[in-house]
């Protein structure tokens, strides 16, 4: 049965330089940084494409505690507040979450 862990994030966001400088080019990239609250505790740094592109984790990536671990997060965004759902589950092997 999976298990779920709810809670609120900020984001900040900040331009960084483009990949590409072709003349053109309209591949633009920036950093991306969340602050996890809630059931979830902790902090993210990413970079984002932004020309449309998505990213999504790969299956066993987890390292360490984490290990075993697959799920699925919704993000919420309403009124300029972010929230999110994690649906997962987590092998046996680890006491992580």
């Amino acid at each position: 049965m999976p298990k779920r862990a709810k809670g609120t994030f900020e984001v900040k966001l900040n331009p960084q330089p483009a990949y590409n400088t072709a003349d053109g080019a309209l591949l633009g990239r920036m950093s991306i940084d969340k602050q996890f609250h809630g059931d979830l505790a902790g902090t993210s740094k990413g970079e984002m494409l932004t020309a449309g592109s998505s990213v999504k984790s790969s299956a066993d990536s987890g390292t360490g505690q984490l290990e075993g671990l697959t799920g699925t997060m919704t993000i919420d965004i309403a009124a300029g507040k972010h929230s999110y759902l994690f649906e997962y589950t987590l092998d046996t092997g680890s006491s992580a979450l």
